[in-house]
This record gives C-alpha cells, structure tokens and sequence, in this order.
C-alpha cells in the first residue's frame, strides 16, 4: 500500500550543495534535501550509487568535500568531539549488516547500548527500557538468546530495538529489507511505519527495493548519478519516460514476476 506525503513541518536534517568523491569515483554531486519533523524521507538508488555514504555524511561518520550538513541547525562536520557525541544520542543508525555483538545476548546488546550512554540508569529503569523495546519489536522471548540463534528479521528486529532504546529523534536506516524473503520484508516494513507513528520518529530509509520505498516512503528521492534527479510520492516519482528510472522500476517489479513464474 502506497503511503501519502505528510505536511511539510520543520526541517530536521538540511543539506545543501553536498559533494563526496573516493579517488576519482564522485559518488555525490551537488546534493540538496531536507528531511522534515515525522517523515519517512526514502532515498532510492542502484548499489554503488552513494545511498549509504549521505547517510554516513548525515551521522559525522564521513566528512563532506563540499557543501553544508545541517541537523537540527548544527553543521555536523563542525561539531567538536564531545557535541558530535551528543548530537548522536538523537540519530539511530540501523546498520545493513545489523552490528549485533555476537557474543552478547538479546537483552545484553541492548543493556550495553544504554549503559553506555546513560551512565546514571538505574537498574529498573534499564529493565523496563529493555522490555518496553523488546515487546514493541515483537521479539520480548528472544530476551536471552544469541544474536547466531536468530533468523535473519529477528536480528534485523533486535537492531531497531537497539536503535529505540536511546528514543532517537532521527532514524537512518541503511537496507533494512536487505537479505530477507518478502513476507519478512513486508513485516519489516510494517514495523518502520510503526516506529513512525508510535516514536514520532524522522527517518532517512535507503534502499533499492521498491516495494519498501512504496510502503515507507512519504517522500521518495531517486539518485541517479550523483544527483537526485526526481523527487515526490511513488506514483509522482515513476510517472516517467525517463529510460534511467523506468529500468529501476521494470528491474524491481517485471523481472520479479518473471523469476516468480519461472520456478
């Protein structure tokens, strides 16, 4: 089911004339956006396409070439260490490949995440903060398990846990259906709209898998090239005789159905 595009409200993230390049690969070219307050912004994109690194530019994880990144009014790139650090507390990144510590179980992932930044949690608080993200995530029995005794979305889950448990204002998610069979997907794309409406929450939704940008995505931003070359709902962002988009779109969706009707 296609999402319909929120009113605009204030800017949370603004970026404007942002340029990355590896060596000789300019993998970003002249980005501008906004992500604005309880929207779920979707950035769409071949692999490669510089998806993951806007995002890491987003969270001070990489420094731009040139441009400006702004969130909530603060130049991320000029931030010393200890205001980055704070600046962290209220973005959750859910990493591709999830980042679980294996050798930790469910509840000790999340008990570290919190320890860690609110050294002053009492051990109730710390309880019902587990728990609380836990049942939200449908996952409250796998408190004791480890992150290698879980299927693919559980862990998938169990990262999104991580990422409330800090309450986070802004949500980056890097591929979350990535690797997972459709009907885990579409279960992990229900839980994305949840954490939205439940957590208010801001989110920047990377991927290039359609069917998740349809069901998530407010607003969706194709990249192409460097740039983002179209931007608006589903229906406004395919509605195109643009080769570069329509073979994004007959890739996801007819070549699906033919691998469908071949097995």
């Amino acid at each position: 089911m296609e999402k319909t595009a929120n009113n605009k409200e204030e800017a949370v993230i603004s970026i404007s004339k942002l340029y990355k390049s590896f060596d000789d690969n300019n993998v970003l070219q002249g980005i501008d956006f906004e992500l604005h307050k309880g929207e779920n912004a979707v950035v769409l994109g071949r692999s490669g396409s510089g998806k993951s690194v806007l995002i890491k530019i987003i969270a001070g994880l990489l420094k731009p070439d040139e441009g400006t990144v702004k969130v909530f009014g603060k130049q991320v790139d000029k931030l010393g260490k200890k205001e980055l650090m704070q600046l962290r507390l209220r973005i959750g990144f859910l990493f591709q490949n999830n980042a679980l510590y294996d050798s930790m179980t469910v509840s000790e992932n999340l008990e570290f995440t919190l320890v860690r930044n609110q050294k002053n949690i009492s051990g109730s608080e710390l309880s019902k903060a587990i728990r609380d993200v836990l049942e939200e995530v449908g996952l409250t029995r796998a408190a004791n398990q480890l992150p290698a005794e879980l299927s693919g979305g559980q862990k998938k889950r169990i990262a999104i846990a991580r990422t409330l448990v800090l309450r986070p204002d802004i949500i980056l998610y890097d591929e979350p259906t990535s690797e997972l069979d459709p009907i885990t997907g579409g279960e992990m794309n229900e839980l994305i709209n949840k954490v939205q409406k439940r957590y208010k929450a801001s989110s920047v939704i990377i991927t290039h898998d359609l069917t998740c940008a349809k069901t998530t995505g407010d607003r969706i931003l194709m990249l192409i090239d460097g740039k983002f070359v179209r931007q608006g709902n589903f229906k406004e962002v395919f509605d195109t005789d643009d080769k570069r988009i329509r073979s994004f779109f007959d890739y996801n969706f007819i070549q699906e159905k033919n691998e469908t009707k071949s097995k």
